[in-house]
């Protein structure tokens, strides 16, 4: 008999399995009134299959949608709802975002918060929106969309890049003339959350230029800088449209990289870097001082700092940069917050644990702004000091990844 040979065991050629899960990761959503009767919902999706946007096609297919519209946050009375079946005519794609356009009837209210729930077919997992709709007020900003040559679905966020080229629409269709008032102002950032003094705000800004559009016709802004767009100029709140440079969330100019940095820097330290004449040069020796010279931590830390500025421009932009707003300065030092209770104009970020403190909130209040109707200002408190400085000591020393 011939002897068999003896077994011999080869590593496997095959890569580990790739996970696909999916995933939605994050929902925002803005609304435009038709009328007082019908307003359209936009929901702007990251869903995704491992680490891979999924299609529309696969979207409509793994998703279903419901809606609840309450008559305030924290009640159970319904104003109304229903389920919407999503299809090609609804769901369509904006870059790396899917985008669920649907209408509904306006309730006879003057304030109602739209609860929609988007689940996965077959399973228990879901994810829900909250948004806020004032259903009677119909001024500019509440009927009119910004609309990019890249997208058929009216932008989410308040800034375009300059020299890009973009429609205003009104959601109940036609054409009007708009009056636009440009300011060429440069807002402050966020002062410190432990600084409770009184700020000196100006109660208004200069208008350094104003000029009339025309609706439904594409048009382009040549210049930075804050245009607010109203459809009758006796209206005290516009639509604002921050206009910023091509780069923009992203900060890569050098003079611009200074500005963030003060929320971890000593006004020594800022004031001997604006002197410089060479920003590149300054930065790089801050950054290198702050880590010892040890140059591989400096880039680590340079990327972790400048992608939360990154980031804070991406979700918090308004009237000015993402980074110069109270949200944005939290964000930048402590990161996206652990949970978000939300109420008709109030905002709580809770931080389970940040250094030696735990189930940290930072409270944001609504204020009216003339510009955009999701400005929120922190509520500031001495009592931050000892939870703050470690972080901020955390980020001049590497331990921030």
């Amino acid at each position: 008999m011939k002897q068999l040979p003896e077994a011999q065991v080869r590593p496997s050629q095959q890569s580990a399995p790739i996970n696909e899960e999916l995933s939605l990761i994050a929902i925002q959503s803005k609304y435009l009134l038709k009328d007082t009767t019908q307003t359209k919902v936009f929901l702007y999706v990251d869903a995704f299959k491992g680490k891979s946007p999924i299609s529309t096609a696969e979207f409509v297919r793994l998703y279903n949608l419901n809606y609840v519209i309450y008559s305030d946050y924290g009640t159970r009375e319904r104003l109304g709802y229903g389920n919407v079946k999503l299809d090609s005519s609804n769901v369509s794609r904006a870059g790396d975002k899917i985008v669920i356009a649907y209408d509904i009837k306006s309730p006879d209210k003057d304030y109602g918060v739209l609860l929609s729930e988007i689940s996965q077919t077959g399973t228990l997992k879901k994810v829900l929106n909250d948004l806020t709709i004032r259903f009677k007020r119909q001024a500019v900003n509440e009927t009119y969309g910004v609309y990019t040559s890249s997208s058929n679905q009216p932008l989410q966020r308040h800034y375009i890049n300059i020299n890009e080229p973009f429609t205003l629409k009104k959601a109940a269709g036609g054409s009007e003339q708009l009056h636009v008032f440009y300011y060429n102002h440069d807002f402050e950032a966020a002062g410190s959350p432990m600084n409770i003094a009184a700020k000196n705000v100006a109660k208004s800004l200069e208008v350094d230029s104003s000029f009339t559009i025309n609706s439904d016709q594409q048009i382009k802004f040549e210049k930075e800088g804050l245009y607010n767009i109203f459809a009758d100029t006796t209206q005290s709140e516009g639509l604002g449209i921050l206009v910023v440079n091509e780069r923009f969330p992203k900060v890569t100019r050098p003079q611009l990289l200074l500005g963030p940095l003060l929320y971890m820097s000593t006004n020594n330290e800022i004031n001997e870097m604006r002197k410089a004449e060479d920003y590149k040069k300054a930065l790089d020796k801050y950054w290198l001082t702050l880590m010892n010279g040890n140059a591989p931590l400096a880039q680590q830390s340079i990327r972790s700092f400048y992608g939360r500025v990154e980031e804070a421009n991406q979700l918090f932009t308004t009237y000015k940069d993402g980074w110069k707003t109270d949200k944005g300065m939290i964000y930048i030092v402590l990161g996206p917050p652990d949970k978000v209770q939300r109420s008709k104009d109030r905002e709580v970020w809770t931080y389970d644990q940040r250094g030696n403190a735990q189930n940290v909130n930072f409270t944001f209040n609504r204020k009216n702004n003339q510009f955009v109707d999701d400005h929120y200002e922190l509520v500031r408190y001495a009592e931050y000091q000892p939870i703050w400085y470690p972080v901020v000591e955390a980020w001049r020393n590497g331990s921030i990844r």
